[in-house]
């Protein structure tokens, strides 16, 4: 059985990787404001507490 070059394949594996490293950054950097913090309103001096319904 003849002996593989480690050459192309390398190359085949480092490259998939990179497609799939950009595919994924390209998917989650679209979600980054998705948990934007809202600014308080002028309205208000402080915000309303939050009471615990087991008290």
């Amino acid at each position: 059985m003849p002996q593989l070059n480690p050459g192309p394949w390398f190359t085949i594996l480092l490259m998939s990787w990179m497609i799939f490293l950009a595919l994924m950054m390209l998917k989650t950097m679209s979600f980054k404001d998705m948990n934007y913090p809202t600014s308080p309103s002028l309205n208000t001096t402080s915000p309303k507490p939050w009471n615990r319904p087991w008290f």
